[in-house]
């Protein structure tokens, strides 16, 4: 366990060091902010440090062999529809407490003075991952191609982003870019290999990948299609 939050330490600092010495520079030659907002700023990347070590090391320990072993005992139940339900709401379940989604979302509500709520966004959001989590996984056990299927995804994207109002385009795909954050990409990814894994004539290094280019497409194309309706 030491040796496991070591690493991801050192991964951590490596990750957020360049950032915080970039702001400490600019402080002392062009910024020159308060010191207590310096000093704030200080002890928040110290509890973010803290925090990203505490959260890649659950998410090694326990978050990713779980997703694989759900991901290889789906095809045991026999169920397309179980698949198709668990890869939903994991989807869902996961981008709700995604960090980036949270930050996006609360941006959204104050820059909107209220008008665009954080719950509203954050639940559709995690609709549009779930749908497209489980189109995933349908791929993968029905073996269409992957290219078909993000070219027509892709193509409906651009459409809509004619269609719909101009406020929601750029919204849109700040959500869709979001959904891939530390904690839905590895659940979503390990779910993918698992069942790759166990799916005869599937490979889970061309077939248990994807996941997330359809996964962060969900979100853009449900937000575009609520623009539209919203019009």
């Amino acid at each position: 366990m030491l040796e496991l939050l070591k690493s991801r330490l050192l991964e951590v600092l490596k990750a957020v060091g360049p950032l915080v010495a970039a702001v400490c520079v600019l402080q002392v030659v062009l910024v020159g902010a308060p010191a207590a907002l310096f000093v704030k700023f200080l002890a928040g990347s110290t509890l973010a440090i803290l925090g990203m070590m505490l959260l890649f090391a659950g998410i090694d320990l326990g978050i990713l062999p779980m997703g694989k072993f759900i991901g290889a005992e789906l095809p045991r139940k026999g169920a397309l529809w179980a698949i198709l339900a668990v890869a939903f709401a994991l989807g869902f379940a996961t981008t709700v407490a995604e960090p980036d989604v949270l930050v996006l979302a609360r941006q959204v509500e104050a820059a909107s003075q209220g008008g665009l709520s954080r719950y509203a966004l954050v639940y559709v959001i995690a609709v549009g991952v779930g749908l497209f989590a489980a189109l995933a996984l349908l791929r993968i056990v029905w073996g269409f191609s992957m290219l078909y299927l993000l070219s027509a995804v892709y193509s409906l994207m651009i459409v809509l982003s004619f269609l719909s109002p101009d406020g929601f385009v750029p919204l849109a795909y700040d959500a869709g870019s979001v959904t891939t954050g530390v904690l839905t990409a590895p659940v979503l990814l390990a779910l993918a290999l698992g069942l790759a894994s166990v799916l005869s004539a599937r490979s889970p290094a061309s077939d248990g990948f994807g996941l997330l280019g359809l996964a962060s497409a969900g979100p853009i194309i449900v937000i575009l299609l609520v623009g539209m309706l919203l019009q």
